[in-house]
């Protein structure tokens, strides 16, 4: 499950064990929601399809954004997620991230 508020909680987590004793409740990172899958799927749309005055009719666009959708879907490769704590950890260690020292004003 996603962290949405309807079923985040223990509560709700129980009623649903309760009904479904077979179930085992996973919740998935909070950042890591359907929500944001289809964020990136439209932001590829946006960079991929929806150039600005790129079509002459809404028939055009309509064609385009279907073409964009079964060739995306024939591709049937998900998301590979594989950037980790340790990655991010590591990253922010670079000695471009760092920040730089602040000179302190002296009395002239």
């Amino acid at each position: 499950m996603d962290n949405g508020s309807s079923h985040r909680g223990e509560r709700a987590a129980k009623q649903l064990q309760a009904r479904h004793p077979r179930i085992v409740i996973v919740h998935t990172p909070t950042y890591a929601s359907w929500l944001n899958q289809i964020e990136i799927y439209f932001s590829i749309i946006q960079r991929k399809v929806l150039k600005l005055n790129d079509y002459t009719s809404l028939q055009e666009l309509a064609e385009a954004l279907h073409a964009f959708g079964r060739r995306y879907s024939a591709l049937e490769k998900p998301f590979a997620w594989c950037f980790t704590r340790q990655d991010l950890e590591r990253r922010l260690r670079e000695p471009m991230l760092q920040p730089e020292p602040v000179p302190l004003a002296t009395a002239a």
